[in-house]
């Protein structure tokens, strides 16, 4: 089951009717998102397999999981946005039974990205899980 921040990024997409304002409206929530401080984009936050720069970091309170992110892409930024509402808020032990693949595919994410760009969203899916596993 979705998180209900992602539920509404779907009933949002089945609005927009072609991938132009689709993409603005991932763009848009990139542009919401707080920056991540300068001291956290380090090496140790940075997501390895994405073309542009990424840095994700996640904490846990009371065991629910959330993250901030970032990137140098505006595409990108809204991507994270997008597993923001698909991760943040759930509890830690749940992080890694989302079906990710399953979930974008109902935004058509899957079929809709370049290649380099589904990788990337590979990589941040991973690494989140990482994350939550190690919390």
């Amino acid at each position: 089951m979705a998180q209900p921040e992602f539920e509404e990024i779907v009933e949002t997409f089945e609005f927009l009717d072609d991938w132009e304002d689709r993409y603005a409206h991932v763009i848009d929530m990139g542009r919401a998102m707080a920056p991540l401080p300068d001291a956290l984009k380090v090496p140790a936050t940075k997501v390895d397999g994405c073309a542009s720069q990424v840095w994700l970091v996640a904490k846990t309170e009371g065991g629910v999981f959330t993250f901030e992110g970032e990137s140098d892409a505006m595409i990108v930024r809204g991507l994270i946005a997008v597993l923001r509402g698909l991760y943040s808020g759930l509890p830690v032990g749940e992080v890694a039974g989302v079906d990710a693949g399953a979930e974008l595919a109902r935004l058509g994410l899957d079929e809709h990205l370049s290649a380099q760009r589904s990788n990337g969203v590979r990589a941040m899916v991973q690494r989140i899980r990482e994350i939550a596993v190690n919390a």
